[in-house]
């Protein structure tokens, strides 16, 4: 900011060059340029504006000293030159020389006198001088009266720089001899070249009138308020007149009053009271000089009245905004010029006299600059997603009493910046999905929120990079990048997946972008998907497995114990046993929860050796399901008895009747092999358990009921068997069965052809029960 000052001389051509501001003030033109520099004047006047490219005030419009400044000799206008990011403004101030455009003038062409012939020489005639606006050697400097026979000048100086012009009677008069008298008065400048001005003077010699009208002062001052109502009394000019009759009679007028006087004031003729009757205003007058002739007839006197108007608190301040940002970014730094406001209040003294202000709970402070100026600045942190808009009333106040003030308000947007991360409503989110579910089910939804604006608040959902048993997680599920919503990508399976841990990443749109993430635990739920599995007994198309119970079982008996399994977990693997269609009077039962099958009452007679049991297990799912299991029950003491019924069971595929009879020899040339390959093995078992003959005492107090394995934690058996072995020579036919340990249970044949082997660890119970039956 600076000032600088100018000289220029009036009437200057349009598109003249004032000075050069940027050599002047040390400013770049690249500057004026790109701050958009321009000229600001407070009454909107365009007398000079800038070039920016070049850095020179110009002339826009003729300036015409007089029009601008009238008779004050020191004319000057001001204006600021303003330029924009960052603000800066300086003051000019130019001089405006005064040259000599301006003739004297008269106000009127001619002026009538008239004199009485009893004039006595010296007696003094007001003439009415001329007008030269311009000032200094310019001005009106002297006149010139011819002819000079009868009449002399006398010209005084006033006060205030102005002459007051007097004809003066050098001889007397006479009426008689001369009843006209024509003069020519010229007025004179001090310019050069000079210039001048004439009226013409006509003097009618009247009657003896011997005394004049003479005013009680030269000069009368007066004051009146700017705002005094029409009628209001200013001052009463008093004259007196010696003579009497209607030489004495006084009339009072305004000699040359101007239109603003005319307007303004008026004279009472007969009283002289000066009353006001128009509005006046301090702030295009200040004072007015007002000659007031008193007139008996043939005689008169002048007088003036000096009126000064008396300022009072009219006029409110004037707000202009110069320079006003109307976004600022919530990053803005302390004492951040937001705005630059003019000030001006057009009364004087006190009641000119303003001071500017604004809220004080606004984060913003007014600070005076130049004079008349003041500029808003930031005073403390801006947060957008606080406040994000600011209406800042800026008031004025006078000095004056009452005081007046004017107030502007300025609507300040706050602009985002990208300083709020992402927030998810919840550190953890839990989603239950069932298994089985279908591709691309939408299975959960996120969201978050982002406190800030526009593109800094667009939010962006991903998954991040991870694996599962090394498969990616994008195979699994994907995610709606706008909307949050997750999708599974495929069905999911309890049995081998029953969770999911992902991370969700919620990132803005900003520069740079911020996120933030937040993780999802997919919990997979399980469905009844699994049929009960069957895992003992073992059923196949090529064998039958039978199980032995003696006609002296006795209640309770445990025949064999049917093993199954269910994929599921929950309700939906618990397990229940039943038999399918029971017998009007059935010989046997099945636990329901543990599957094993026992005897419910003694064996009769009538009780066929061959039974058939369909065993159901069922699962607790809803709907439930089910598998099916067919048991063998051979009802006998007895091997070869068994031997007698076992080729009446039947299997459930339907063969051709010409391999009938291939199979009934197969099976008695099997049953051959195996009842020599028993008596061998017991011939060498005999020999081996003659030397373990204490254990095999021991052996005889085993209990009957066979061992299980314990239970699963689902309630599932686990997957302890011991295993049948039947081979060939051809090894592609062998079978290996898995079954648990029973003491009744006999496997009786396998496919034609083969020769049934069990492992080593399940000889000694197979001569057990030999044993046994032997002793029976």
């Amino acid at each position: 900011m600076g000032q600088i000052r100018y000289s220029i001389p009036e009437e200057m051509a349009k598109g003249s060059i004032v000075g050069n501001i940027a050599n002047d003030l040390g400013i770049e033109l690249k500057r004026l340029v790109s701050g958009r520099a321009r000229v600001f004047t407070s009454d909107d006047s365009e007398y000079v504006g800038l070039d920016r490219e070049k850095g020179q005030l110009i002339v826009k419009q003729r300036m015409d000293r007089e029009q601008l400044c009238g008779e004050i000799s020191a004319c000057s206008i001001s204006f600021e030159v303003v330029l924009e990011n960052p603000m800066e403004l300086y003051s000019i101030n130019i001089d405006i020389q005064d040259v000599n455009d301006n003739s004297p003038v008269f106000p009127n062409n001619e002026i009538d006198q008239e004199i009485s012939e009893s004039a006595l020489p010296g007696a003094r005639f007001s003439l009415v001088g001329a007008i030269d606006p311009d000032v200094g050697t310019n001005s009106l400097q002297k006149y010139v009266l011819h002819p000079t026979d009868n009449f002399q000048l006398n010209v005084q100086s006033s006060f205030d720089g102005s002459k007051n012009v007097d004809m003066v009677l050098k001889t007397p008069l006479d009426r008689e001899q001369k009843e006209h008298h024509y003069l020519t008065l010229t007025a004179i400048d001090g310019g050069s070249p000079q210039r001048s001005g004439t009226v013409k003077i006509h003097i009618s010699v009247l009657d003896a009138n011997d005394n004049a009208p003479v005013f009680s002062q030269v000069t009368y001052k007066a004051s009146v308020l700017e705002n005094s109502a029409i009628a209001t009394l200013v001052t009463t000019v008093t004259a007196t007149d010696a003579d009497e009759g209607s030489y004495a009679n006084i009339q009072y007028y305004f000699e040359h009053a101007s239109a603003s006087v005319k307007a303004l004031f008026a004279i009472d003729s007969e009283t002289g009271q000066i009353k006001v009757t128009g509005p006046l205003d301090y702030e295009k007058y200040k004072q007015f000089k007002i000659k007031v002739i008193a007139k008996d007839g043939g005689l008169k006197d002048s007088c003036e009245v000096i009126i000064d108007v008396t300022d009072v608190n009219d006029n409110a301040p004037k707000l202009t905004v110069m320079s006003f940002s109307s976004a600022l970014p919530e990053n803005a730094a302390l004492g951040t010029v937001v705005a630059m406001i003019n000030v001006q209040d057009l009364d004087s003294g006190d009641n000119g006299k303003v001071t500017c202000s604004i809220d004080r709970n606004s984060p913003f402070k007014i600070v005076p600059s130049l004079a008349s100026y003041y500029n808003l600045v930031t005073d403390s942190a801006l947060d957008r997603e606080q406040i994000s808009e600011y209406n800042i009333t800026v008031a004025a106040v006078d000095g004056g009493n009452p005081s007046l003030s004017s107030s502007k308000t300025l609507m300040l947007k706050i602009s985002d910046i990208n300083d709020n991360a992402p927030q998810f409503e919840l550190e953890t989110y839990d989603a239950y999905v069932l298994e089985n579910n279908s591709p691309s089910l939408s299975i959960f939804s996120v969201k978050a929120k982002d406190d800030d604006w526009g593109p800094n608040a667009r939010i962006s959902y991903f998954i991040d990079d991870g694996t599962l048993n090394g498969v990616s997680l994008a195979s699994f599920i994907s995610i709606n990048t706008d909307t949050g919503v997750i999708y599974a990508m495929k069905p999911f399976d309890y049995e081998q997946m029953k969770s999911l841990k992902i991370r969700i990443k919620a990132q803005d749109g900003g520069t740079p972008p911020l996120s933030t993430n937040a993780t999802l635990n997919i919990f997979v739920q399980d469905q009844n998907d699994n049929t009960p599995q069957i895992l003992y007994p073992v059923q196949t198309s090529g064998s039958v497995v039978a199980e032995m119970v003696p006609r002296s079982a006795d209640i309770g008996y445990l025949v064999t114990k049917v093993v199954a399994v269910d994929g599921d977990s929950g309700q939906n693997a618990w397990l229940s046993y039943k038999l399918h269609k029971p017998a009007d009077r059935p010989l046997f039962e099945v636990g329901s929860q543990n599957g094993e099958i026992r005897t419910v009452r003694q064996v009769t007679d009538k009780d066929a050796v061959k039974q058939k049991l369909t065993v159901v297990v069922e699962d607790n799912g809803q709907p439930s399901r089910s598998a099916t299991v067919n048991v063998n029950v051979a009802v006998a003491d007895s091997f070869p008895e068994i031997l007698s019924e076992f080729t009446d069971f039947t299997h459930d595929k339907d063969y051709n009747n010409s391999l009938t009879f291939y199979l009934v020899l197969a099976l008695i040339v099997v049953s051959l092999l195996f009842i020599f390959s028993v008596i061998a093995i017991i011939s060498v078992k005999i020999y081996r358990w003659r030397q373990r003959k204490l254990y095999y005492k021991s052996a005889n107090n085993l209990p009957v009921i066979p061992y299980y394995p314990t239970m699963c934690s689902d309630g599932t058996m686990q997957h302890v068997y011991n295993y049948e072995v039947c081979g060939t020579m051809d090894s592609r036919m062998s079978d290996v069965k898995p079954r648990p340990y029973s003491q009744s249970t006999l496997v009786s044949l396998s496919r034609p052809g083969t020769v049934q082997r069990q492992k080593l660890d399940a000889e000694l119970s197979l001569e057990v029960r030999m044993r046994e039956n032997t002793q029976v």
